[in-house]
């Protein structure tokens, strides 16, 4: 088996949509081509949860792998932080 690195991003879950599915948004900084400064981006990203061990609000660790549905191609990693319980 090849030893290869996974495509992995961070971000926080804003949905738990259904069962083992959860929705992903991950922020980054775009420069802007001609003047130069940076401003937010934000990408929502379908993500298969196969334990169902998050919930709105935490920081996961995501993977890149093969498509399980229509709109999952990622997989959850691990819970980076549980979220506040208030």
């Amino acid at each position: 088996m090849q030893d290869r690195k996974l495509k992995t991003l961070t971000g926080v879950v804003i949905s738990s949509s259904g069962d083992k599915s959860v929705k992903v948004a991950v922020d980054y900084k775009v420069r802007h081509p001609k003047y130069g400064k940076y401003f937010k981006r934000r990408t929502k990203i379908g993500v298969h949860d196969e334990q169902n061990q998050s919930v709105p609000g935490d920081l996961v660790e995501i993977a890149r792998c093969r498509p399980r549905s229509k709109t999952k191609s990622w997989r959850l990693l691990r819970v980076v932080e549980k979220a506040v319980e208030a």
